[in-house]
């Protein structure tokens, strides 16, 4: 008879371990999914643009990109703020401040001007948006080559500038650099026409900006990435 009970106790003993085993997993998994659907902490990504807006006229370069911002994570993402810089060229190049969201790619007379607003980008969600780098005086005269360009963001819930995306800009599409229009920014070959009309265009900017007048005065930077820190790819 007691044989019999202890393997009772023993086999009683086990279904209640094994019973624990399941509720403590069940447990959890629970508490882990419900963190990642509900609480879970994403990041920013955002591609390559196919095509953008751009005016090299006098001192002042422009820029308009069309991107696609998508928050990996359950909480949202709350942008603040966003730049654009040439990382390859010399230092002395100032980024590329947002003075604008314009409502389309493409530039026109008819568009009412939209100052830069914060915006969030939901859990899980993407947003697309329009928006316009600009900076007078940068020192920069895009030539007819192929520009390595970084996209930086301040988001609500990190310090300091972070690296959203790095990408090639193919200036060499840009035949008309006086005029605020749309290229292609995929790798495509000009014809040699094409290639004339560019080099000719940028030629005739570079002469202007030669015998033009000299720029007075500064224009105040914002804060510089290196002034908190080193980038992080993680927004």
């Amino acid at each position: 008879m007691l044989p019999l009970m202890a393997a009772a106790d023993q086999i009683a003993s086990s279904s209640l371990s094994a019973a624990s085993v399941v509720s403590v997993s069940a447990l959890v998994f629970t508490v882990a999914s419900f963190w990642w659907l509900n609480a879970r902490q994403g990041r920013l990504e955002t591609w390559e643009p196919h095509s953008f807006a751009a005016i090299c006229h006098g001192s002042m370069v422009r820029l308009r990109l069309p991107l696609v911002l998508h928050n990996t994570g359950a909480k949202p993402i709350v942008v603040q703020d966003l730049m654009l810089s040439f990382p390859d060229e010399p230092a002395s190049h100032l980024p590329l401040l947002w003075t604008s969201s314009p409502s389309r790619l493409q530039p026109g007379p008819d568009e009412e001007p939209k100052l830069p607003a914060g915006f969030v980008v939901g859990g899980r969600e993407a947003k697309q948006l329009f928006i316009e780098f600009e900076a007078p005086f940068t020192g920069l005269v895009p030539e007819a080559r192929d520009y390595k360009v970084r996209i930086q963001a301040r988001v609500g819930h990190r310090k300091g500038w972070r690296s959203l995306l790095t990408f090639t800009l193919r200036t060499t599409n840009i035949i008309f650099p006086d005029r605020y229009t749309v290229y292609n920014n995929a790798p495509l070959e000009l014809t040699k026409e094409d290639r004339k009309k560019a080099d000719a265009a940028i030629l005739d900017l570079l002469e202007g900006q030669e015998k033009g007048p000299s720029a007075q005065g500064e224009v105040k930077r914002r804060d510089s990435p290196n002034d908190e820190g080193k980038t992080d790819p993680d927004l």
